[in-house]
């Protein structure tokens, strides 16, 4: 496999993105095979056919640069003692010190950059595994064209010393337009705690996703590549019924359930994460829908579940977080509610290969499996595939343009 230059100076020892070096089209390559292999290797003979990925939009050059809206970074202490802020080693806990992320916004990392400094400059310490130390991450959620920008500070709890260093960014060139405060001060991997504070200005930026608005808050989940998910969006709307109810579990702030809700006569949306049912239901209300046509379900999909067994739903779409989705879901969806058609959207291939091998025993018939690459640069690839069951004759989903889904320029049907 040939390999080239990378553009950031930081990706021979930052684990963000280890691909940076291999050309765009054979990342490509490699993560359809990926998903193959994993297929093949779990459904056998019954395995479905990986269609070539497709690639995140993106305007002009060879590659996507700045297509993370969502950029994270993670505080840490240098060989001298100081306070760094970057990402993860590869393969390690180090915290390599970054100066540049192509992958974010240029606002992004301005915003990000200057909170760095202020901290730097007011002799603030990172959280350790002693408990000792105050700042764990921070987040800049930007919208598209960068005119919004929320940042999010985690820290282990809500210190006095962060006052004047606050004070300084906001009021400098390179502010966000809202700053929120997450408490956590619990030793793991989870990037946010439960307690958020709003320290001012705007809480959500605006995104808009093939027509449909969304008001999204830092806090809550939304794809992080907006481009791309405007084609799991299109995919999505393909697979599933036009019309009948409709059930989409892990529905985040609505990516699926908002434009599934402007052709179904009902959607029931699921959703665990406080934060994203909100913004589900502030969306909601924006978009003109009558409440009768989406149903926002706050509690964790295990629960829900069983209270909807005796409903029908003409299919399911099953959006799980990137440990795939549990045993007792899997059940509750194709054992018990056995809808007509289940819609798998997933960020983790290994978890995909076993959520279909499930419903292949379960009595489905596994269609074809179409890769998105919401984080190039990276070994991550999202796939959408569908699963009918085997007595019902449900018809293939339409392949992209062909006059059901939308038009391919994006002005198409009006996610999470």
């Amino acid at each position: 496999m040939s390999a080239g230059a990378a553009r950031c100076r930081h990706a021979e020892a930052c684990g963000g993105c280890p691909l940076q070096h291999v050309p765009y089209a054979e990342q490509l390559q490699r993560k359809g095979a990926q998903v193959q292999r994993l297929l093949d290797a779990a459904l056998g003979p019954r395995a479905p056919r990986v269609r070539p990925v497709l690639p995140t939009p993106h305007a002009c050059g060879d590659a996507p640069w700045e297509f993370r809206q969502k950029a994270s970074f993670t505080f840490g202490t240098g060989q001298d003692g100081s306070l760094v802020m970057g990402h993860y080693s590869r393969g390690g806990d180090v915290v390599v010190p970054i100066a540049e992320c192509p992958v974010h916004p240029a606002r992004a990392n301005r915003i990000a950059f200057a909170f760095r400094d202020a901290f730097v400059r007011a002799g603030l310490r990172a959280f350790g595994d002693d408990g000792r130390g105050l700042l764990r991450h921070l987040i800049v959620r930007t919208s598209a064209h960068q005119r919004e920008a929320i940042a999010v500070l985690v820290v282990a709890r809500h210190d006095r010393g962060l006052r004047a260093p606050l004070r300084a960014v906001m009021a400098g060139p390179d502010a966000p337009d809202g700053l929120l405060l997450n408490l956590h001060d619990r030793p793991g991997p989870y990037l946010l705690g439960r307690e958020t504070l709003h320290l001012g200005g705007a809480e959500q930026v605006t995104e808009t996703v093939l027509g449909e608005v969304f008001a999204v808050a830092p806090t809550s989940f939304f794809q992080t590549n907006v481009a791309a998910a405007g084609e799991l969006v299109r995919l999505v709307l393909a697979a599933t019924p036009a019309e009948g109810p409709l059930l989409d579990l892990y529905s985040g702030s609505g990516l699926f359930a908002l434009p599934l809700a402007r052709r179904a006569s009902r959607v029931t949306a699921v959703e665990e994460n406080r934060d994203a049912v909100r913004d589900a239901r502030a969306n909601l209300a924006e978009s003109g829908l009558p409440e009768s046509r989406l149903r926002v379900r706050a509690g964790r999909v295990e629960d829900v579940l069983p209270g909807l067994a005796h409903e029908r739903f003409a299919a399911v779409v099953l959006d799980p977080p990137r440990q795939g989705a549990s045993a007792r879901v899997l059940s509750l969806v194709f054992e018990t509610l056995r809808a007509p058609r289940v819609v798998f959207v997933s960020c983790n291939p290994e978890a995909l290969a076993a959520e279909l091998a499930f419903a292949a025993r379960a009595g489905y018939r596994i269609g074809e499996v179409q890769p998105v690459d919401m984080f190039p640069h990276t070994d991550h690839v999202e796939a959408v595939a569908y699963a009918d069951v085997e007595t019902t004759g449900v018809a293939s989903p339409p392949r992209r343009g062909d006059g059901r889904t939308g038009r391919r320029d994006g002005r198409g049907p009006r996610r999470r």
